[in-house]
């Protein structure tokens, strides 16, 4: 378990493929889970130890998570997360290239829960929910296209399902589109940075995250240097 950021009223982890966030119908040992027996470890803490889960990020993707220790904390992240106050950075690795090599992508999105997927979906739809999100074409090889993300609103799946719109699936993303999985299950999907103002401390926070190692994040970092750039427009 790769720990980003600690403090008494955060802790943000680089979350693997294989990790789900929050326990589910599944089963299997979750993140939060994890993480509270860390902290109750690492601090000798007797009785039940708190943390709430500020957002989530799908099983088969990578990247940074945030958790909060206090209740505190996980008021004040759930009201900027609602509000848009968080800045997200994500990385995808694509079969094809887009149309435009920067874009901004404004959709509405429906969630079907018996199927675990979404699709867009007219705004009339019941249950359809704005998604907006806007990428560049930071890099490639012969056979995929590397883009970055900012993602302004946190639907259901939504940069999978979005991308997969404009014909550039994720790949080892099957449920959207790709031909194949990838061997370890995952998708390359990756939360690359978050940044924000520390909801108690008040300053600013900006955490960012290594993606797993493998050619093509690898090739990715190359061409893009060690940090995310900055999108522009």
């Amino acid at each position: 378990m790769e720990i980003l950021y600690e403090d008494n009223h955060l802790i943000v982890i680089n979350k693997s493929s294989s990790d789900l966030v929050q326990g589910d119908r599944t089963g299997d040992i979750s993140l939060d889970n994890r993480v509270k027996e860390y902290i109750k470890k690492k601090y000798n803490k007797p009785g039940e130890v708190y943390l709430g889960v500020a957002h989530r990020l799908d099983r088969p993707v990578t990247g940074a998570v945030v958790f909060a220790r206090t209740s505190k904390a996980l008021e004040r992240l759930n009201r900027m997360f609602q509000e848009q106050q968080i800045k997200k950075i994500y990385w995808a690795v694509v079969r094809d290239r887009p149309e435009m090599e920067q874009g901004e992508l404004t959709n509405f999105i429906r969630r079907n829960p018996e199927k675990n997927k979404s699709h867009i979906s007219l705004s009339s739809r019941k249950g359809a929910r704005e998604a907006r999100l806007r990428y560049s074409l930071v890099g490639s090889t012969n056979n995929y296209y590397f883009l970055e993300i900012e993602l302004f609103t946190g639907r259901h799946h939504q940069i999978r399902c979005q991308l997969a719109n404009i014909g550039c699936p994720i790949k080892g993303d099957m449920k959207y589109g790709f031909p194949r999985s990838n061997k370890n299950g995952g998708i390359h999907l990756h939360a690359r940075k978050i940044s924000f103002i520390h909801p108690v401390r008040k300053t600013p926070l900006s955490i960012t995250a290594d993606p797993p190692r493998d050619a093509l994040w690898d090739e990715f970092i190359n061409q893009t240097g060690s940090l995310p750039g900055e999108l522009k427009g």
